[in-house]
């Protein structure tokens, strides 16, 4: 059961007052996470999390709309009234969502006590390559010198940290909340380098907060090419595009599988271009910028972030297994698409995830 408080309206444009539902989570990380502060060292922040709770709404909300054509207006107006926003017509308004830790202390994790994963094998490369600097490079650095990775930063949140976080938002929007929040604790990673994995957490219920449950936002991942923002987890003739790795006693070790995975799902398409390239390649398609290889209609400041990621959840044995999932969407305008090259380099990835020789099965079912 959760528990209820009262408030009040903060602005002359806000709703009058409404019952808030509080829900109390312990956060634990499960691989070290990258949340920068000021002077970008790991800390106990809320916006991390704010941000990931607002993303997940989202593929609620579309999920809920049944995906239907031009949502977006809709969503954005209640989003803004939900989060806040500096663009409604009828006013900006504070975020009726509030969040808050119960520490905000510096994380654990020093840069002296960073401890370099084993190694990795990469076709385009002459040496081994670590595996923490592959998955974390940013964050992860190999100083001039040295012959180990190190942290960028002074500190991280080291796996195994944990913290309660408080969440609290008005109870007409407690449904979509609660579902989002358990998309959080099944595919949720914050910090630098998330996608790939690091900053993996679950969210554990306290104090009578219900269990996490809510259905599986899934569409069929063609049509997810429709729109070009991540609103659904795609799905195939085969399920869900959601893979899990054999169970690993630690995160190094399945940090270290994970690289080798997204080692071979990408090398698997060869460059034959190197720098400003007069088109995109295949392998463009999965992320750019790749060093080395630019396309020059593109320049040099475009960004495309993967739409394959990584999680790593924790069994009930106290095992760890690795979470792929595919949130498919078209690429912003900007890169001029072309449909049928992406649909190519999507459908060579799932294969590539379905094979024998990559020990991963697909997960079925309906919950998140």
């Amino acid at each position: 059961m959760t528990t209820t408080t009262a408030i009040q309206p903060r602005t002359p444009h806000e709703a009058a007052p409404s019952r808030m539902q509080t829900y109390r989570y312990e956060v634990r990380f499960l691989t070290p996470a990258f949340l920068g502060d000021a002077e970008q060292s790991g800390r106990w922040r809320t916006p991390p999390f704010k941000a990931q709770l607002r993303q997940w709404w989202r593929v609620v909300y579309a999920a809920q709309a049944g995906f239907k054509p031009g949502l977006e207006a809709a969503m954005r107006q209640e989003e803004g009234l939900l989060f806040g926003n500096a663009w409604l017509t009828d006013g900006f308004r504070k975020s009726l969502t509030r969040m808050r830790f119960d520490k905000w202390q510096q994380g654990s994790l020093r840069a002296a006590q960073w401890s370099s994963l084993s190694t990795v094998t990469h076709p385009e490369v002459r040496q081994a390559v670590a595996s923490d600097l592959y998955l974390g490079y940013g964050p992860v650095v190999l100083p001039r010198g040295a012959q180990r990775p190190t942290l960028k930063a002074n500190a991280a949140i080291q796996a195994g940290e944990s913290a309660v976080l408080s969440v609290a938002v008005p109870a007409q929007h407690a449904d979509r909340i609660e579902q989002a929040l358990a998309l959080m604790h099944r595919y949720g990673t914050v910090g630098g380098r998330s996608r790939n994995g690091w900053g993996s957490y679950a969210l554990i219920p306290q104090e009578g907060t219900p269990e996490l449950r809510g259905a599986l936002p899934v569409r069929d991942w063609q049509r997810c090419l429709e729109l070009d923002w991540p609103h659904a987890i795609g799905k195939d003739e085969k399920g869900p595009l959601v893979w899990q790795t054999t169970p690993h006693a630690d995160w190094k070790e399945l940090m270290r599988t994970l690289a080798i995975l997204k080692i071979g799902l990408r090398t698997q398409f060869r460059f034959t271009t190197g720098r400003n390239a007069p088109q995109p390649e295949a392998r463009h398609w999965l992320a750019y910028p790749v060093t080395n290889h630019s396309v020059g209609p593109w320049g040099g400041s475009a960004r495309l972030p993967n739409q394959l990621r990584f999680k790593v959840r924790a069994l009930a044995n106290g095992q760890l297994v690795g979470v792929i999932f595919h949130m498919p969407h078209r690429p912003p305008p900007a890169f001029h698409p072309n449909r049928t090259a992406v649909e190519h380099v999507w459908q060579q990835v799932h294969a590539f995830l379905d094979a024998p020789a990559q020990k991963l099965f697909r997960i079925q079912g309906p919950k998140p």
